[in-house]
Formats: structure tokens, C-alpha cells, sequence
């Protein structure tokens, strides 16, 4: 793994060193100075309940891994 460091402006990443590579390699881009949107829903504590959980899965006979992999077969 290599980690550099650049400037983006304007749909464009400008590296601060020339990289020399000659395939096709996965990147990932952290933008640094940009904070999440205030306004974006978070979860948090209170998003998890129990009573919630017991009562969406009252009618699931079996278990809940089971029940989850038969719903995404059917939607393919």
C-alpha cells in the first residue's frame, strides 16, 4: 500500500508526488478538510431497541440469518 497526499479542485485530484504505476490499482480518497453535513441523519443510542427488534421479527419462525438470506435469493 502507498499513501500520498494531493489537492482536489474542480473534479480533478492533482497529486503533490509523481507516482509511477502500470496497472489498474484500487485508490481511496479521504476528503480531510470537509466536515459531514451537520443535517446528515447519525445514528445513534436510541436508534437501536430491542422491543423495536422483538417486535418487527415476532413472525419470523427460525432464524433471523436464515430469514435474511431467503429475502435477498428472491430478490435476485
Amino acid at each position: 500500500m502507498v499513501q500520498l497526499s494531493g489537492t482536489y479542485r474542480n473534479g480533478n485530484i492533482t497529486l503533490d508526488e509523481p507516482i509511477n504505476i502500470d496497472k489498474s490499482v484500487k485508490v481511496i480518497v479521504t476528503f480531510m478538510d470537509i466536515d459531514a453535513d451537520p443535517k446528515e441523519k447519525r445514528l445513534t443510542f436510541n436508534d437501536f431497541s430491542f422491543a423495536k427488534s422483538r417486535e418487527l421479527l415476532k413472525d419470523v419462525k427460525g432464524s433471523l440469518s436464515d430469514a435474511v438470506i431467503e429475502e435477498r435469493r428472491s430478490a435476485l
